[in-house]
């Protein structure tokens, strides 16, 4: 959950900041004085430009020696290739938390650069409520390239969270379709020593999950085995260790504006559907198939708990057989693990959150005297990284990201330094530049038919318009109070009877006023 902290509190909070610094003297950020000239035939700045930005250095993040957020290959890639200095005015180190946090910080003082850049819903729709940042869709239609411009046109709702009167005041950062869809990850290792197949259904689940725990799996002569790792912290919806798929096993998906059979929309997390599903996993609890710890579990740590050997099943997106689930089979040599479609529930019944391909959002500072270099930047990604040509063919960084072995390209982590260094993590926009539909060229073959078996089963966010007026009110309360109710009947010793004074006390502090205007938002988009 988001947390929104007042000014006084930031100050004390952020002082205690680590702050990350190559050591190199960035300039004061000073406004391009003169027209930025672009040499056409050499496809760049001369004289270079700076284009200022800040960052947030994640956990997830490595760099080779030497190198940093603010001085890595690709700003000197960006420098050398199209003139274009990346200039951070500030870095700082933590969690998405801390970087939000930073950020209403500066925005409070007016202190932003030229390209804000954020992942965190809540901070875009602050960011463009201060005034702060300029009206970016004719800028789009005249400087981006025809690639950028299909990308983001395949999500016909990817613009609406940005716009104000008409007007749209980011630009979405589009990401790949399903990208963070669930599918289940099982030890099929585990699965062979009891003789057991994979489950298709919740009842055929809940008989592995009883072995996983009951029958000694990992054969070290102790019940230290959960069958399910669930990461709760942050909410049944999430994307790795999810539990969406447990409620949409009874019809509903929780944390999202879903759409009826009458044609409106419906909060899943309140629905009947999600009585069941908060009712079944607390009996999983019961039968030590997951344990209570999960409800304090983010997302890394319910995968911990995977990669670690204590739980033999984890939900999570297509990706993670590379990250972080790598990790068991480099320290297990006998670990294998297996990706398999959603079970079904009660009557077939299956559904899973599903992705919307839009991964944040870049603003443009409204001081921003040539707002065209950074589409300069941002069109060469485009082009290139995202259709795989040119330069990018193999990659962003020969010797980070791919490598020549034989002869031949590969990205094999055995053949990189640090096992594969992520460069797109070094772009503006975190994944570099990414088209949704050209999704099916990143998921590994054996997983597309699991993954797009279940394309119906993908239920995406039927509201994606900016925040309502009960939302900015209330918004925080109403999941506050939903993330503590789901989390006290789940894995603590309250009853399933309390999911109704839930949905009562939901309607009464402003569910149902959310309700109504969801629906009229949605009635006037269609």
């Amino acid at each position: 959950m988001k947390v929104r902290l007042p000014l006084s509190i930031l100050l004390l909070i952020l002082s205690g900041c680590t702050w990350h610094s190559t050591g190199i003297s960035q300039p004061p950020v000073a406004p391009q004085t003169t027209a930025p000239h672009f040499d056409v035939k050499e496809g760049k700045y001369d004289p270079p430009v700076d284009l200022y930005t800040v960052g947030s250095v994640n956990p997830n993040l490595n760099f080779i020696q030497g190198e940093s957020l603010e001085h890595n290959v690709h700003t000197v890639w960006a420098e050398n290739r199209l003139g274009i200095r990346i200039r951070y005015l500030w870095t700082i180190s933590g969690t998405s938390e801390t970087y939000a946090n930073k950020l209403r910080l500066e925005l409070a003082k007016g202190n932003l650069p030229d390209i804000v850049t954020t992942r965190d819903a809540a901070v875009i729709q602050e960011l463009i409520d201060s005034g702060q940042f300029m009206e970016v869709g004719d800028l789009f239609e005249q400087h981006a390239s025809e690639v950028w411009k299909r990308a983001v046109a395949e999500d016909a709702s990817a613009w609406n969270p940005f716009v104000r009167s008409g007007h749209k005041y980011a630009i979405p950062i589009m990401d790949y379709e399903y990208n963070s869809d669930p599918l289940l990850w099982v030890r099929q290792d585990w699965l062979d020593k009891l003789k057991l197949e994979a489950p298709q259904t919740l009842d055929e689940l809940e008989q592995v999950m009883d072995a996983f725990v009951n029958r000694d799996p990992d054969g070290n002569g102790l019940k230290d085995t959960y069958g399910l790792s669930v990461g709760f912290r942050n909410g049944p919806s999430t994307w790795m260790g999810d539990s969406s798929w447990i409620f949409g096993a009874f019809g509903t998906v929780p944390e999202q504006w879903n759409r009826r059979s009458d044609g409106t929309l419906e909060y899943g997390s309140v629905q009947p559907g999600a009585r069941k599903a908060v009712q079944l996993m607390k009996q999983w609890v019961q039968h030590g198939y997951l344990t209570a710890d999960s409800a304090w579990l983010d997302e890394e740590g319910a995968a911990n708990q995977f990669i670690t050997g204590k739980a033999g099943i984890i939900a999570g997106p297509y990706w993670m057989r590379g990250w972080p689930l790598s990790s068991l089979t480099q320290s297990d040599p006998q670990a294998r693990v297996r990706a398999v479609a959603i079970p079904a529930g009660p009557g077939g019944l299956i559904m899973r959150r599903g992705t919307l391909p839009v991964n944040g959002a870049i603003l443009i500072n409204k001081k921003m005297k040539h707002p065209e270099i950074f589409f300069t930047y941002q069109n060469y990604l485009f082009d290139s990284y995202a259709t795989s040509t040119g330069e990018f063919t193999h990659g962003l960084a020969e010797g980070y990201d791919w490598a020549m072995t034989g002869g031949e390209p590969t990205d094999q982590s055995s053949a990189l330094p640090l096992g594969g260094i992520r460069v797109a993590s070094y772009t503006l926009t975190f994944d570099g530049a990414r088209i949704p539909s050209e999704v099916i060229r990143e998921i590994p073959k054996d997983i597309v038919p699991v993954l797009l078996s279940q394309k119906e089963a993908s239920r995406k966010e039927q509201f994606t318009g900016p925040p309502t007026a009960t939302m900015k009110r209330d918004g925080e309360l109403l999941k506050k109070l939903e993330q503590k109710s789901f989390q006290k009947i789940i894995f603590a010793d309250s009853g399933v009877e309390e999911f109704d004074e839930f949905v009562a006390k939901w309607n009464a502090y402003g569910g149902l006023t959310e309700t109504a205007e969801v629906n009229a938002w949605d009635s006037s988009h269609r």
